[in-house]
């Protein structure tokens, strides 16, 4: 079974820097992709970013040039900084992780960590 732990939520001031990070307890390469998403009280979860096995990236339209996902295959862990930061931007922010192998999909979620961005 994987695990993914988030850490480095908070409390941050309108404007400011938080910078996520994902542990995952398998190597990054085992995955298809793994992505953050966000939920925002009363709303859906939304997918803020995502980076594939290729190292390929996309994120929601929202928070690009403000967002930005990587990876450090040797930590087995993924990262999300994001910059420049708004009150929109407060939610609880999960770690995913897909797997696929032949017709078989697996996902698995971390624990979430909370993001407040509040003067």
């Amino acid at each position: 079974q994987v695990q993914l732990v988030e850490s480095g939520g908070g409390l941050v001031q309108p404007g400011g820097s938080l910078r996520l990070s994902c542990a995952a307890s398998a190597s990054l390469f085992s995955f298809y992709a793994m992505g953050w998403y966000r939920q925002a009280p009363g709303k859906q979860r939304e997918l803020v970013a995502a980076i594939f096995r290729s190292g390929s990236t996309d994120y929601q339209d929202s928070v690009k040039g403000r967002f930005t996902i990587s990876r450090d295959n040797a930590k087995n862990t993924v990262y999300l900084q994001m910059n420049s930061l708004k009150p929109e931007d407060t939610a609880v922010y999960s770690c995913n992780a897909v797997e696929r192998g032949g017709a078989l999909t697996t996902t698995y979620w971390g624990q979430g960590t909370q993001v407040t961005v509040s003067s």
